[in-house]
């Protein structure tokens, strides 16, 4: 039983208060800095109320970055990331819930403990497979002897090559795989009751049918919260947009692009970072996933904390 008292209301008040301070105290900055000149934000002491170069510093950090086609392909990839989370989670949860093989327990803890590993400690071998995708499957090949042979009696050398540098499938396929969302659809199954399951089996009801029509509307607050996380972490990518696009007049991300409002002082022979600008651009760059966020709170709250299924 939870005690209400005033003592603990205020103190959980003041709490909360100071976290969004906390929080809220960069962003302001960020938007005091994009509304004044260069000369102001360099200023000393710093200023911390808002000047009158809003929409000036917005409209020319929004050209010098060239933001139209790289908001575009931010977007893409981010739903391309979290539609491919989500299936994929989905569809392993599924599997091993509801299906009875050997070693789906030793399956299930080798996903749970990729936690550990996330992109960045991986980031040289996935690399290595974005740049050439059937790099394992030309392995094997080789290891096997079946070149050798294909050579040898077709006179045909295989080198199987898939580049996934430069492209959509290169962004999004390494970073579809995640271990917290198939976790979260795994403790959402095991609620499901044992009734449910039989009855859509006495009704005829296949594997994919009992997804589709029973699991899938069931979790749909699970998918929103799921949804928003990974919309908010595909949003924010910038190690590995920064390695695996040279194209960037193409295949350019917003985060990234970002670097551009700050010119580097080894390749420009010094100068002042225009802050100013750099500011502006994270304004834009914050938009999208606070909008993602305040749309689905609620459905984000529910599926985060709603037991009763």
């Amino acid at each position: 039983m939870i005690e209400r008292t005033p003592v603990l209301n205020i103190l959980t008040h003041l709490i909360l208060i100071s976290g969004l301070v906390l929080i809220l105290i960069p962003i302001w900055l960020a938007f005091v800095a994009a509304s004044h000149t260069l000369q102001a934000v360099n200023a000393a002491p710093v200023e911390f109320w808002p000047g009158d170069q809003l929409l000036i510093n917005l409209r020319e950090a929004w050209t010098q970055s060239d933001f139209g086609p790289k908001f575009v392909n931010t977007l893409i990839v981010a739903i391309g990331v979290v539609v491919g989370k989500i299936t994929f989670a989905c569809i392993t949860a599924f599997a091993l819930v509801f299906f009875d093989f050997r070693g789906r327990m030793l399956i299930f803890w080798m996903v749970f403990i990729t936690l550990m590993l996330p992109l960045e400690v991986r980031i040289v071998p996935t690399y290595a497979v974005a740049a050439n995708a059937l790099s394992p499957f030309q392995t094997m090949l080789d290891v096997t002897g079946l070149t050798w042979l294909i050579a040898t009696l077709s006179g045909i050398e295989v080198a199987l090559e898939w580049n996934l540098l430069n492209s959509y499938t290169g962004l999004i396929l390494p970073l579809v795989a995640t271990a917290t969302g198939t976790f979260l659809y795994r403790q959402f199954f095991l609620t499901i009751p044992d009734e449910l399951v039989e009855a859509a089996r006495m009704d005829g009801a296949g594997p994919l049918r009992f997804l589709w029509d029973v699991l899938i509307p069931l979790s749909r607050t699970n998918i929103a919260a799921l949804a928003t996380i990974m919309f908010v972490y595909a949003w924010n990518q910038y190690l590995w947009p920064l390695l695996v696009v040279t194209d960037r007049a193409n295949y350019g991300m917003v985060v990234v692009q970002l670097s551009d409002l700050v010119p580097d002082q080894l390749t420009t022979g010094g100068g002042t970072p225009t802050w100013h600008l750099a500011m502006a651009g994270t304004l834009f760059v914050m938009l999208p996933p606070i909008a993602v966020v305040i749309l689905m709170q609620r459905w984000f709250v529910r599926g985060l904390i709603n037991t009763d299924k």
